[in-house]
């Protein structure tokens, strides 16, 4: 009873058109929340392809590794595929971001930060919220986008904001005093797009171990 339906759908499958194996584009869509799904990528033709992913797909951001969850659409990309069979569709096995996009961010006053020890629920705090999450580790890697740090839990990647502070021994100083194999502590919060951003990165001798 299935034969007539194989027919009807063989000029659909004959007809498809499967991405290379490498192809360059635009991420224009993917599945959010998620282990595994799919991605939608606009290639330079304008020919829309889509992929599937899981936990085992790599995403590189500039040498940074992270996950597909991370990616953001806009962003321009490079996705190395497999053939799957019976499927219409390739595995992405590899996602290369090559122009990441910039997330417009708020830019906030000097006077929200200057201070990383405001009471906790001030007024200022409930209207421009410095972040609801904190990590402690080592720099295990960094560039201007990104910052990668080894925690006890594993790796986490956090994104560099505009605005990002980095404190040392109380005082505000320059990005390029944080350097690989730094302990730090860092508050930091989620955006719109549920990635997490650095809002301050404190380091210092309040970090070091205390020794008896």
């Amino acid at each position: 009873m299935r034969t007539p339906w194989l027919f009807l759908l063989a000029p659909l499958i004959a007809s498809a058109q499967f991405p290379p194996p490498r192809l360059t584009g635009v991420l224009l869509e993917r599945d959010s929340n998620a282990a595994a799904g799919e991605f939608a990528v606009r290639a330079q033709d304008n020919e829309v392809y889509r992929f599937q992913f899981n936990t085992r797909t790599s995403v590189d951001f500039d040498g940074l590794t992270s996950e597909v969850s991370r990616l953001t659409p806009g962003e321009r990309v490079q996705v190395v595929s497999d053939e799957v069979s019976g499927s219409l569709l390739r595995y992405a096995r590899a996602v290369y971001v090559l122009s990441p996009v910039v997330v417009p961010r708020l830019q906030l006053a000097d006077t929200r930060i200057r201070s990383a020890a405001r009471p906790a629920g001030s007024l200022l705090d409930r209207i421009l919220p410095t972040g609801t999450l904190t990590y402690a580790g080592v720099v295990s890697r960094l560039n201007d986008q990104r910052l990668v740090l080894h925690t006890r839990a594993g790796e986490e990647t956090l994104l560099i904001r505009r605005d990002t502070r980095y404190v040392d021994n109380g005082n505000t100083v320059e990005a390029a005093q944080l350097q690989p194999n730094m302990r730090v502590f860092i508050r930091a919060g989620k955006n719109l797009y549920e990635q997490v951003e650095a809002y301050q990165v404190i380091w210092g001798n309040i970090l070091e171990p205390k020794r008896q």
